[in-house]
């Protein structure tokens, strides 16, 4: 039977979480679960997590004056929080393993078919394909927001409901070891990496630390498990050879299992292809512009191709799709301007992509305009990799560059190195001074693009322009 808040207990919760309960009743039944006491409703089970910034033990007794009836505590922080009135105390070793190993058991508890993505680049975008295209055959619980960590993964598959027919979750990391962990929660039915590239850096070293940490996915996936990856990506194949799995493969290039070919791109209308596989092909089209959403697409289609998924249930998604917001999205201003809002998130390897990307959309006779923050955990790499995003924006032919950030010196030098002209390229010191000096120099025809770290919050200079120009 699966699990169920509202009817799951207190005697359910200690097996999977290699539990002991303190004080309370093994019959307490939970309504929810949370790990943020602001946000503990009545009836719930609040696990007490700790951060670098935060410690749930902590919270535990606001999340009771909340309403919560279960807390899970670590057993070395059971002192005073050992016996609650009213409410059942549960003791663990660790209270993130926890989190985690009760959400395995929760989703071996549902029957759903689930596809786990994890990559340097495109997942999010990758994922909510995926689950565009899944949707159109039953109920879909996908990853919300930045839910891809060792908390929001298992929060995620707490979600499962008895309706779920399919699960499409991302998984990211920025140190060794936090794939395997998220594989072995999860179990998925089928593994997608998109690529491998420069990111998370501080906590991997190199790029074949990245390589070895996204292929922890192929180590740790159950034995009946299909394995999905970017056969273009030769670091990313070579990291996986070694585990001897079989894999199966999407790219453009011949050689692939599911390959890209007859790439049509309309501009900001968006992008189509031809997917092949065993010989059959499918015609898709994306009403998102942008070839890095070309190889999304191409990734999503195999994925749902390899869950027996129909080719018309996969085109349908697949048009249904109109993006995620602050990844590549395209906002019409007066005057013909395109603002494209790409201000997520960045590293090496997504930049690349967007500039190709911006290059491809220039309007006739239009200009090119760049904002970029800067790229964080790069480590070591961070210098020569904001030199080389310079060098490729005076590359795109861009008429002006803006940058922010500790490294906005480096990228400015190397856009100038590049050719770019010395009144082309300067640096800001607030969001507001990088908004004051794009809205100076824009002209009807124009196109901007936006794009730096999360941690630089440009989505607050998208917000300014839209509401500056005129």
């Amino acid at each position: 039977m699966p699990a169920a808040w509202g009817n799951i207990t207190v005697e359910e919760i200690l097996a999977p979480t290699r539990g002991i309960l303190l004080s309370g009743n093994l019959r307490q039944v939970f309504s929810g679960l949370n790990t943020d006491s602001r946000r503990t409703a009545s009836g719930d089970l609040f696990i007490a997590l700790i951060g670098d910034r935060f410690d749930g033990h902590n919270f535990a007794l606001d999340a009771i004056n909340r309403g919560a009836t279960g807390i899970v505590i670590r057993k070395d922080r059971a002192q005073g929080l050992s016996r609650v009135k009213g409410a059942a105390v549960i003791a663990v070793k660790d209270t993130l393993r926890a989190l985690g190993d009760l959400a395995a058991w929760w989703r071996r508890r549902h029957r759903v078919r689930l596809v786990a993505v994890t990559g340097s680049a495109g997942k999010t975008t990758t994922k909510e394909m995926i689950s565009r295209i899944l949707e159109i055959e039953g109920r879909t619980l996908a990853s919300e927001g930045n839910f891809n960590n060792l908390i929001g993964l298992p929060l995620t598959l707490l979600r499962l409901e008895t309706g779920h027919e399919s699960a499409v979750l991302e998984m990211g990391m920025n140190r060794p070891g936090e794939i395997a962990r998220l594989t072995e929660i999860a179990d998925p039915d089928v593994g997608v990496i998109t690529n491998v590239g420069m990111a998370h850096l501080e906590g991997l070293k190199d790029i074949k630390g990245v390589a070895r940490a996204k292929t922890e996915m192929v180590e740790r996936v159950s034995p009946e498990s299909r394995i999905l990856l970017n056969g273009d990506d030769k670091l990313l194949m070579e990291a996986a050879s070694r585990f001897g799995r079989a894999v199966t493969t999407f790219g453009f290039e011949e050689n692939n299992d599911i390959r890209c070919t007859n790439v049509r791109d309309t501009g900001l209308a968006g992008v189509s292809c031809s997917v092949t596989y065993r010989g059959k092909s499918i015609d898709i089209r994306l009403r998102v512009p942008g070839h890095q959403n070309v190889s999304n697409a191409l990734a999503a289609t195999a994925a749902a191709l390899l869950l027996d998924t129909s080719p018309d249930h996969i085109v349908k998604g697949l048009e249904a799709f109109r993006g995620v917001p602050g990844r590549f999205t395209p906002i019409a201003l007066p005057g013909g301007i395109t603002l494209v809002d790409d201000t997520y998130n960045a590293n090496p390897s997504s930049l690349k992509a967007a500039l190709k990307a911006v290059a491809a959309l220039r309007n006739s006779g239009g200009r090119i305009l760049i904002a970029l923050g800067e790229m964080m955990e790069l480590g070591d790499a961070a210098v020569p990799a904001h030199l080389e995003a310079g060098r490729m924006v005076a590359e795109t032919a861009a008429a002006y560059l803006v940058a922010m950030g500790e490294h906005a010196p480096e990228m400015i030098k190397g856009a100038l190195e590049s050719g770019m002209g010395p009144n082309g390229a300067e640096t800001a010191g607030t969001h507001e001074e990088m908004v004051d000096r794009l809205i100076s120099r824009i002209k009807p025809g124009d196109l901007i693009l936006v794009k730096g770290s999360r941690m630089m919050d440009l989505g607050r200079v998208v917000d300014d322009i839209r509401a500056r120009v005129p």
